[in-house]
């Protein structure tokens, strides 16, 4: 599993013309499910994201999580995070999970992170969204279960 997590000043996402998510200040989270992840890789992956420390304490220095600053949390699954590119120029998904499976692990990892963290907000498994973010830094990092 496969979370690439952006600081951002805020971020949302639509889905047919209509905002169905949006944060301020917080973590626009990328999520990519493999056919090897399991709930143990989902927890996992959540543990690290809501404690990774991205945000600046008072020195300026980056020692503060997203849940100590009590930022938003957008999730959107992206599937093309697990994609092949070692090879060739058309990137290859065959380490990707099923849409079935990848659609359970994100709905796991979305229930889960609700009932951790006060403000999480969504995508729209499987659908053509359009995310738009405010970058802050930038700062991103892709992280792994």
């Amino acid at each position: 599993m496969k979370a690439l997590i952006q600081r951002v000043s805020s971020a949302s996402v639509d889905v047919d013309g209509q905002t169905i998510g949006a944060i301020d200040k917080g973590l626009l989270l990328l999520l990519g499910v493999e056919k090897k992840d399991t709930q143990s890789s989902a927890d996992k992956l959540l543990k690290k994201v809501l404690g990774y420390r991205v945000f600046p304490d008072n020195e300026g220095k980056m020692n503060l999580d997203v849940q100590s600053t009590e930022g938003g949390l957008l999730i959107v699954s992206q599937f093309t995070l697990v994609a092949n590119t070692q090879k060739g120029l058309r990137p290859g998904f065959s380490s990707g999970a099923t849409p079935e499976q990848g659609e359970h692990l994100y709905d796991y990892f979305v229930s889960q992170a609700q009932q951790i963290h006060a403000k999480v907000e969504t995508g729209e498994f499987g659908a053509d969204m359009k995310v738009s973010l405010l970058n802050d830094g930038p700062v991103t990092f892709l992280l792994e279960s």
